[in-house]
């Protein structure tokens, strides 16, 4: 039988060595069923700016198979976010994740979603055409923060 104090030491040990809350680990597991790349491989940035926001998704190791994954899953984001369409997202966070009621509601001229490729990745700008929309933005970067843990930065290029 272990003793107390070795049970505690092993639990510090295994929550040291994976510190993602059991919300971070549930979006990783749904985040796989939806992104065609690998989280392992991949760094996911979220960047505030004036208008809203920018989302990089980059390969590690530069890999030309995971680069081609991300580029055709931000396509495609880009595309579905352009129209409103937030299942992607609603099944990896949630349907209640913040913000996100806001920007299916965004008019079509209020929120402005592009597309662009990087030598190891892919981006997608946010741009927001009134405050409301744009601290949406700044909520839903936030919150996929949050989510993504360790996958996910605000540094462009860590």
């Amino acid at each position: 039988m272990l003793s107390h104090t070795l049970l505690a030491a092993l639990l510090l040990t295994a929550a040291a060595a994976d510190p993602a809350t059991p919300r971070q680990n549930d979006v990783r597991e749904k985040g796989a069923q939806i992104m065609p790349f690998s989280l392992d491989r991949t760094l996911h940035t979220f960047e505030k700016t004036d208008m809203g926001g920018v989302q990089q998704v980059r390969a590690r190791d530069a890999d030309a198979e995971q680069v081609a994954m991300v580029r055709s899953h931000l396509q495609s984001i880009a595309r579905s976010f352009s129209a409103r369409d937030f299942s992607a997202p609603a099944h990896i966070d949630g349907a209640d994740m913040p913000c996100m009621a806001e920007l299916k509601a965004a008019p079509a001229g209020e929120l402005t979603v592009t597309y662009r490729e990087l030598d190891d990745g892919a981006e997608l700008g946010y741009v927001g055409h009134s405050p409301t929309v744009i601290a949406a933005i700044h909520r839903w970067f936030d919150a996929q923060l949050a989510d993504h843990g360790s996958d996910a930065t605000t540094t462009p290029g860590s």
